[in-house]
């Protein structure tokens, strides 16, 4: 389900509130997980940190709910909802309650909203077909390797073995530690080799794109890149050139005129 907020001033404020609370939700995602109640030297000031990076996740979400229409029936709402929930200082009416997993799902919540961003969503799309492929490969290349190599190869002792085989060999990383011996092995390792290469063109390509690595507009050794709308530049060449012929038009009456 799409958010929506429930009129213009509340989209503004909302667009007010999340641009403040940037930094905050960083923080209170972040700081917890370097300090955990009961292991801590200093009870007192863990318990407060951890508290109100709780609240900090809590008026986050009171926010949203009031500027955003039937935001508990998005999935961006429910799953706030049990950060909100699974995150409260528990600890404090049930001692001992508190773990570290507590504080990874602040993590996540931090994690969602980084992919709640413009860039995030595109860079998704791009590696969400990417990870399929790879998946895909990895499956199948191992399913091959294990049929051909267990008869005869003891690295290849269970499916796990040749799964652990067909990940490395799709990363190219190579350990050396499962090898193929026969012929359909070997073959099946070329390909997903092969594969490999181009998963990881694309998945460093998308990586320095979404980072802004790639090289410049116009700068050595990058292409230089047409605005952003290209209506608009086309357009623009239509005038000019309109603006060129009539001045053309021009000389050439005035040069009838001279002549005349």
């Amino acid at each position: 389900m799409l958010r929506r907020t429930k009129s213009p001033e509340d989209a503004a404020a909302l667009t007010k509130f999340n641009s403040r609370m940037a930094l905050p939700l960083i923080l209170a995602a972040v700081i917890p997980l370097f300090i955990v109640p009961g292991s801590h030297e200093d009870q007192a000031a863990a318990t407060l940190i951890v508290t109100l990076s709780w609240v900090v996740f809590l008026v986050d979400y009171i926010v949203h709910t009031r500027h955003i229409e039937h935001y508990l029936r998005t999935w961006l709402g429910k799953f706030d909802l049990s950060v909100v929930v699974l995150t409260a200082p528990w600890f404090l009416l049930l001692p001992g309650s508190a773990g570290r997993f507590v504080l990874l799902i602040r993590l996540a919540r931090l994690g969602r909203l980084v992919m709640a961003s413009s860039g995030a969503k595109r860079l998704f799309d791009r590696l969400g077909k990417v990870a399929l492929v790879a998946a895909l490969v990895v499956v199948v290349g191992a399913l091959i390797g294990y049929y051909a190599e267990h008869p005869t190869n003891p690295d290849f002792k269970t499916f796990g073995d040749a799964l652990w085989w067909a990940v490395v060999t799709l990363t190219t990383v190579g350990y050396g530690d499962v090898v193929p011996i026969t012929l359909a092995g070997r073959i099946d390792a070329a390909m997903i080799m092969i594969t490999g290469v181009a998963i990881l063109g694309l998945l460093a390509g998308s990586l320095a794109s979404f980072f802004r690595l790639a090289p410049a507009p116009g700068s050595a050794g990058g292409i230089a890149e047409s605005s952003d709308d290209p209506s608009a530049e086309v357009a623009n060449e239509l005038a000019a050139l309109r603006a060129e012929v009539a001045r053309l038009a021009d000389v050439v009456s005035s040069f009838q005129r001279d002549n005349s």
